[in-house]
């Protein structure tokens, strides 16, 4: 499918880049299009911008023209060149290209192809350059040229879009608004972004096909530490005719992001949240590490994406970015998100977003399985490690060792046939390390095929600084992950040290739990797991200063 769209630069700081995944997916306005008179410029689209021409029909070449006419008029009923007028190509010879029409008379003719065509128009209420105007948004999802046509694009049809959140501390900052329309195979995209209030939209002209038009709205406010983030999307035939939506504080769900203390030290974090479905005109929030950021946001907008980059101290050295995305929730919800906390370790089932690897592939192993995800679950694009190896033996014959890569990253080529494997990967932090040690075996497969790996999940109580209290007895939560949650778990069993492994003592665990008594001001509880699943496959999971207890103050 063809996908024509319109873009400009973001008036807003970008997020920085990200993982392999989604390094170019997000940014604080995602690709948005069209700056408004409200706050910039329009810019030029990639095909040229229109000129006035003579009317009459012109044939020749590859299709037959026709002259369309369009009329420009205010809100007072009065010509205007205060406009902004894109004509977007659906189909004929120029499907998938456009035409801009700006600083032109109010009454401008263009010479265009016969086809069907998307257009929608900008009216500001005053000129750039005098504030914030207001902008009344015309879009005609289905315009059929057949023969010579004039329109008249009349401000005073639009109706407002009034969407304010039930918080009387939300200031507002921004609205995007958009229409995608699809015709036999190819996209057109119109949208705009407006930093005032003040803005009417309306449909015009016939409805399209059934389903074929898209439209959505999306309005951010700012709150002392939060964002509201209201969203509405609406498929059907027609673009919309003014939006009014006023939420009750039942009708929203809350995001909380709780900003850990990296190892890096402090710093801030910056947060993009916006829908999935986009793009939007997402606002960035700032979390101070070990603060807490919230967000508003309306469900029935759909899923949501989240990206967490939390920025090094002195600026110096790559953003550690998190992924939470596709996210559902639902009216009146609380949900929380922790982020750089411990315990760091692997993780296969719990982030879903960093889509974990470990398999087989002919006889070739692969494996990228996040060996750093913190307390939650989630896995950082750069994580923060001194050293990581990851070695493989066979039937007790060592095969490679990889040195230095991303923790849990490697690949190997074994000989063909079935084999008794040992696969150990291990990553030290500036204070701590882990280390996963996995056994099981594995022939030549036809086709990729995942490798029988588990994970142990440990989460106990600590402060966003990663401490706990000394000569404290808490409960730690025990999660099993990958093949043995899959498979069922044979046996395991949970061991804790105070000395840094010196010495280990068993912790049994209990309906997902284990319990563990802290040691003195500043010192380290160290954790290991070991599995069978119900298949054999084993693991030794290791933390070695898994997490800290507060100093003495």
């Amino acid at each position: 499918m063809n996908v024509y769209s319109k873009h400009s630069p973001s008036p807003l700081p970008s997020l920085p880049s990200a993982s392999a995944r989604a390094a170019t997916r997000r940014s604080v306005l995602r690709g948005l299009g069209v700056a408004t008179a409200a706050g910039a410029a329009a810019v030029c689209l990639p095909a040229a911008t229109a000129h006035a021409a003579p009317a009459g029909r012109r044939t020749g070449g590859a299709s037959d023209t026709y002259a369309l006419t369009l009329v420009h008029l205010g809100r007072d009923g009065a010509p205007t060149t205060d406009y902004r007028t894109l004509l977007t190509a659906l189909s004929g010879p120029d499907a998938g290209s456009g035409r801009q029409l700006k600083d032109m008379p109010s009454t401008v003719t263009v010479q265009v192809p016969a086809g069907r065509y998307m257009l929608d128009s900008t009216l500001a209420t005053r000129p750039v350059g005098e504030g914030n105007a207001g902008n009344d948004w015309l879009v005609r999802p289905r315009l059929d040229i057949d023969r010579d046509t004039t329109l008249v694009l009349d401000a005073r049809i639009a109706r407002p879009v009034d969407i304010r959140p039930p918080v009387a501390d939300a200031v507002f900052e921004q609205t995007g608004a958009f229409a995608e329309v699809t015709y036999e195979g190819v996209t057109g995209v119109a949208n705009l972004m407006t930093m005032s209030l003040d803005l009417r939209m309306a449909h015009l002209g016939p409805a399209a096909e059934q389903g074929a038009v898209r439209t959505w709205v999306d309005s951010y406010w700012s709150r002392p530490g939060g964002v509201c983030a209201l969203g509405y999307a609406f498929h059907g035939e027609r673009a919309l005719t003014g939006l009014v939506r006023h939420p009750a504080p039942g009708d929203l769900a809350t995001l909380v992001v709780r900003a850990g203390v990296p190892a890096s030290g402090g710093g801030t974090a910056l947060v993009d949240f916006s829908p999935s479905a986009g793009p939007s005109p997402a606002l960035a929030l700032p979390v101070r590490s070990g603060g807490t950021g919230t967000f508003l946001l309306t469900p029935e907008r759909g899923t949501w994406d989240l990206v967490y980059s939390a920025q090094p101290e002195q600026e110096e050295g790559p953003a550690n970015n998190y992924f939470v995305l596709g996210r559902s929730f639902t009216p009146g919800s609380t949900t929380v998100h922790t982020f750089d906390t411990p315990v760091f370790g692997p993780a296969l089932d719990s982030s879903p977003d960093a889509r974990p690897v470990a398999r087989r592939t002919g006889d070739t192993l692969d494996l990228t399985v996040p060996l750093l995800a913190d307390g939650d679950g989630h896995t950082p694009s750069s994580p923060l490690f001194t050293a990581s190896t990851v070695t493989l033996h066979r039937n007790g014959t060592p095969v490679a060792t990889r040195r230095g890569e991303k923790p849990g990253h490697a690949s190997f080529t074994v000989p063909a046939g079935r084999a008794a494997y040992r696969l150990t990967a291990s990553a030290t932090r500036s204070r701590g390390s882990v280390t996963a040690a996995w056994t099981f075996t594995s022939a030549t497969t036809v086709s990729a095929t995942d490798l029988p790996l588990s994970a142990v999940r440990f989460g106990p109580d600590v402060a966003l600084d990663g401490t706990a209290p000394p000569h404290t007895t808490s409960g730690v939560a025990v999660t099993v992950e990958g093949a043995a949650r899959r498979a069922g778990v044979r046996s395991l069993t949970v061991s804790v040290s105070t000395d840094r492994g010196a010495t280990w003592t068993r912790a049994a665990v209990t309906g997902g739990r284990t319990t563990v008594t802290t040691p003195g001001p500043g010192k380290a509880v160290s954790l290991r797991a070991e599995l069978t699943d119900a298949q054999g496959n084993a693991l030794t999971q290791t933390h070695i200063d898994a997490y800290v207890t507060r100093s003495a103050t």
